[in-house]
């Protein structure tokens, strides 16, 4: 095969693969959401998941991005195992639908696709601009296959390749290897079989091994979410694996009856290319009729297989967790909840940042304080982790309000960063400096410390419940918060400056003034750790300022605000 035709065939794959794409692309950004809430709402039984599976998959023309919405379903512990896995046996079928059009003559319309879907992406707006994305993608997958098909006809009766494949016909193993090495190779489960169609209708190969061929293109498709997976979460290794083995058990069972199945099909159906695409169908669909019943056993033995990881006590608490990469170009929605997630560790870092500052200053113990600085090493990286992923955000896979979304994270994530720096800059050497002196503040000038403490700790909930927030904010709950702490601030320094009027009034010996002198400076160390604190909240503020669902009730109760200091 000369070297063009094979830059040619390679051509058409890509275009094959762009044109799935922008399918999905379209579908994601005119409903994505509404996909989404139509997964969660529509998993109730194992049936019910494979019937969604299906459509869905139908609609996407891609079971790798059904199954990263189960992914990220499956990770935020909102679907189980069981109707997990019924959804991607659903999403097998739906991947044989194509092919079933395909198996017709349907190239012809694929101009008409084309131009429908460029109308309507040169005219319209929203909705409209992104369905022409969809009629793109479908009329350069039918004009890629019909490329694909041309290319191959030439070849179809060469004898290199003729004997080559005819040696495959009393080796259904060797066909079966060779078709999930071509589908692994493209990632693309529906050329390989196109092209087992063209071969078996042209007479190259055998009924038989065109079987085996569909086979291993079955098992193929089923590799690469493996193999890209691995290093994700173990719900995502357990979808795909649990898939890769329905297969491939599958499969490997039919090798001994292939003879009879080849002799049903053919009285089935005479045409070369409907039994290929009939076989392929018939697989999916036996496979899922067959594990359905058996889902809940079979789910309890992936689990067995792929136990969840023991945390590492030693894993640096500033590795992103949830970061997935794959979910960039695929599912930017879930990307930008996955992202959502490892935010709301900042959160969590930064309350025990505040707990260890806390712990060193009711102790004269340095190293109290000390622990808040690795906490600190651990924000800054998470956070340019985060930066980092969202950075890789597609513009053209995500929509406009995914991309805000986007921003506003990052926004939080800098407000949360800069409330890091203060911490670490300026109250954690301040308490230790207390600490080595073998000053403790005394319970007056404590009280309003441990309140802003406290508060602080209620407001970083109210934060990262505010983060869960989708669209922008009408209204800021932790807005009055400024004033709380402005007004403790103030207090502290007019009581500061009334006990220095008195006690210059007064008449003192030596060893009173003294006495007062270090009472002064104690006072003195109340006041820089009251406006750190206040600046820290201010950060803490302004990032709640971002991602607020409009609409909602204020999300805020002050904390005893009236009452006693706690």
């Amino acid at each position: 095969m000369e070297m063009l035709t094979l830059i040619d065939l390679a051509g058409s794959v890509a275009l094959l693969l762009w044109g799935v794409h922008m399918v999905q692309t379209g579908v994601q950004r005119a409903c994505g959401a509404r996909l989404n809430s139509l997964l969660a709402r529509m998993l109730g039984n194992r049936f019910q998941a494979f019937l969604t599976g299906l459509g869905i998959t139908a609609i996407l023309q891609s079971s790798t991005a059904t199954g990263l919405m189960i992914t990220g379903l499956a990770a935020r512990g909102q679907l189980d195992l069981a109707p997990a896995l019924a959804v991607m046996l659903g999403a097998n079928v739906g991947t044989t639908l194509i092919v079933q059009l395909l198996s017709f003559d349907v190239s012809a319309i694929a101009p008409a696709f084309v131009l429908t879907g460029v109308a309507l992406f040169r005219r319209g707006q929203g909705a409209w601009r992104d369905s022409g994305r969809v009629f793109i993608g479908l009329g350069l997958i039918l004009l890629s296959l019909r490329q694909f098909l041309v290319l191959l006809g030439p070849y179809t009766h060469k004898p290199e390749l003729t004997a080559v494949l005819a040696s495959m016909s009393s080796h259904s193993l060797a066909a079966i290897l060779l078709g999930a090495l071509i589908t692994w190779v493209s990632h693309s489960s529906v050329a390989t079989v196109m092209l087992v169609t063209t071969f078996a209708t042209s007479g190259t190969i055998g009924l038989e091994t065109a079987l085996a061929l569909v086979l291993g293109a079955n098992i193929g498709t089923s590799i690469n979410p493996v193999i890209e997976g691995s290093r994700t979460d173990p719900t995502a290794r357990r979808i795909s694996m649990g898939n890769l083995l329905v297969r491939a058990v599958g499969a490997m069972l039919l090798v001994p009856l292939l003879p009879f199945i080849c002799t049903f099909m053919e009285r089935l159906e005479p045409d070369a290319a409907r039994q290929v695409a009939d076989f392929h169908t018939l697989f999916n669909v036996g496979l899922a009729a067959l594990m359905l019943p058996g889902l809940r056993p079979y789910a309890r033995l992936m689990q067995r297989l792929i136990p969840t990881p023991v945390e590492d006590a030693h894993a640096a608490p500033g590795a992103p967790r949830y970061l997935d990469r794959l979910l960039l170009d695929k599912a930017p929605q879930l990307a930008i909840g996955s992202a959502t997630r490892e935010t709301m560790r900042l959160c969590d870092l930064l309350a025990a940042m505040l707990t260890a500052m806390q712990d060193g200053m009711r102790t004269t113990d340095p190293a109290r304080a000390a622990a808040a600085r690795p906490l600190g090493n651990a924000m800054e990286d998470l956070g340019a982790a985060i930066r980092a992923y969202l950075a890789g955000l597609d513009p053209d896979t995500a929509n406009q309000l995914e991309m805000e979304r986007a921003e506003d994270i990052l926004a939080f994530c800098t407000q949360l960063l800069h409330a890091e720096d203060i911490v670490e800059r300026s109250l954690v050497p301040m308490v230790q400096k207390m600490a080595r002196q073998r000053i403790v503040l005394p319970p007056a000038l404590m009280a309003p410390v441990e309140r802003m403490l406290t508060q602080l700790g209620y407001n970083l909930n109210i934060c990262a419940t505010v983060l869960l927030g989708q669209t922008p904010p009408e209204g800021n709950p932790l807005a009055g918060q400024k004033d709380l702490f402005r007004d403790l601030e103030s207090d502290a320094t007019a009581a500061y400056f009334e006990r220095l009027r008195t006690s210059s009034a007064e008449a003192k010996t030596p060893a009173e003034t003294a006495e007062a002198v270090m009472q002064e400076e104690t006072a003195t160390y109340q006041l820089t750790l009251l406006r750190d604190l206040r600046r820290v909240n201010t950060h803490i503020v302004a990032a709640a300022s971002y991602p607020l669902t409009p609409g909602d009730g204020p999300l805020f109760v002050e904390h005893e605000a009236t009452n006693a200091a706690p």
